[in-house]
């Protein structure tokens, strides 16, 4: 147990740098930012494979360190191949961190997990639930930047952190784009639970709290990306939009079980 706690602890250290260098005030990125962004990604990744190495877990601490470790790998990507994707930074660290702290308090709550249908169906249904959350993870820090850069522009006070941020138009772009990737995903993983609910129990959609709440993320998300195309929804009402609808998928997927692992 104690093994197990030092590692936890060197996990959720591994994001500290990162999170701290995050409001660092720099011009491009540079070899300080990337060895934070390696070390934390490197640290949360380690954690998270090292409690999945026998099996799945329902435990809502070791799905939020691998949602962390997803996170940080595709917001790694979104800094390398995008001109300013990383500077949703001072968002995406201090929020990873907050997770990873949430994540060593309640861990140790679940168990491995145990399905009738076929393991590559389980897998595949797991791995795209995680990559969908990731992706919609950062299209929410980058609704929130826009949020935060109008409201700095409509009270004309713009601050240290709003700075740091993507113009509202750059920011705009990476939401638009995210979100397209996340719809995409997501509809995969409805597709793919559907498939592991019907090998499961002969039918192909339960309408529990999960399914519903990610059926109304999907339709939401695909409203917008409609609204913006037909309509040019954006700014303020597309990101709360954006910030409600990863809302009901984190009410979908770790809230669930939040509820049921920690209050019940």
């Amino acid at each position: 147990m104690s093994g197990s706690i030092l590692l936890n602890l060197l996990a959720l250290v591994s994001l500290l740098p990162a999170a701290l260098l995050a409001f660092r005030p720099v011009a491009a990125r540079d070899g300080v930012f990337w060895g934070a962004i390696i070390f934390a990604a490197a640290g949360s990744g380690a954690w998270a494979w090292l409690q999945l190495s026998q099996s799945w877990q329902t435990d809502l601490g070791v799905a939020l360190w691998v949602s962390i470790a997803t996170t940080l790998l595709l917001f790694a990507a979104l800094a390398a191949f995008s001109r300013v994707g990383w500077r949703l930074a001072p968002l995406v660290m201090p929020y990873l961190l907050l997770l990873g702290l949430l994540a060593s308090v309640i861990s140790g709550h679940g168990q491995p997990m145990v399905a009738s249908a076929p393991a590559v169906w389980l897998d595949l249904h797991i791995l795209v639930s995680v990559l969908t959350y990731g992706l919609l993870t950062l299209a929410a820090m980058a609704s929130l930047a826009v949020f935060l850069q109008e409201r700095a522009l409509k009270k004309k006070r713009p601050g240290p952190l709003t700075r740091m941020l993507p113009a509202v138009v750059e920011g705009e772009s990476l939401s638009g784009c995210l979100l397209m990737a996340g719809q995409i995903i997501l509809g995969l993983g409805i597709a793919t639970g559907m498939a592991t609910q019907y090998f499961e129990t002969g039918s192909l959609l339960r309408l529990d709290h999960k399914a519903l709440l990610s059926l109304v993320s999907f339709a939401l998300i695909g409203a917008l990306l409609l609204g913006h195309r037909v309509c040019g929804v954006r700014g303020r009402l597309a990101a709360r939009v954006v910030l409600v609808a990863y809302l009901l998928v984190t009410l979908a997927y770790p809230g669930v079980k939040f509820v049921t692992q920690v209050l019940l």
